[in-house]
């Protein structure tokens, strides 16, 4: 894994969920406290920025009245509603401080669903930056990260699901998507598995063998 062709992918690592006061706080601070993720989403971002690796940021966000949505969210979405979280402008949707976007990192503006694909350009961002693979990171991991993982694996990256740097609302919830549901589109890790990859040295190819775009 060359860190150059690498992104981490941070997924809502917004104050609505990752700190106290913020709306839907409470139904993730359990797993949160369990998997310890925002300290080790913090030592991931700071030695794979210093590897050379990409940092991407993918926040989510509506205006005031959620305009963008139908006049009848379900689901999902309609937690967001009901709760007036990731309104645009508001320190909800703001990134969390320790996390905050550096200048060589990359925020992507325009998610409004589950998927981080699927509303932005990450997609395009990745390729023009060269990216093959993709460690992804956040909230919810049986929800956005799962999602975003999902698509990533379709669209032919190298996906990694950082398992203890992701948290939703139960503890069993967490289980199941990372034992069950991460290993069939993923390489399911945690963040120091996947640091000491990161940082291994390249082993060289085999004369005779082929390189394909991986």
């Amino acid at each position: 894994m060359k860190p150059a062709s690498t992104a981490v992918i941070l997924i809502e690592f917004q104050n609505d969920f990752t700190t106290p006061g913020g709306s839907l706080h409470d139904a993730v601070k359990t797993v949160m406290k369990k998997t310890d993720m925002l300290a080790n989403t913090e030592e991931l971002v700071r030695q794979a920025r210093n590897a050379g690796a990409l940092i991407l940021h993918v926040p989510i966000s509506f205006t005031e009245n959620y305009r963008e949505l139908g006049p009848r969210p379900y689901g999902i979405l309609k937690g967001v509603v009901d709760s007036n979280s990731f309104r645009q402008g508001s320190w909800g949707a703001d990134i969390v401080d320790v996390l905050k976007p550096q200048p060589d990192d990359i925020v992507i503006e325009g998610k409004r669903g589950l998927d981080g694909f699927a509303t932005t350009n990450l997609d395009f961002v990745l390729r023009q930056r060269g990216i093959t693979h993709v460690a992804l990171a956040g909230f919810l991991t049986n929800c956005c990260v799962e999602s975003t993982m999902r698509t990533a694996y379709e669209l032919g990256y190298q996906v990694y699901t950082l398992t203890d740097c992701t948290a939703t609302m139960s503890e069993e919830e967490q289980r199941m998507a990372c034992e069950k549901n991460y290993p069939m589109f993923s390489r399911p890790v945690t963040h120091r598995e996947f640091l000491e990859q990161l940082s291994a040295l390249e082993q060289p190819e085999p004369v005779g063998e082929g390189r394909g775009y991986y």
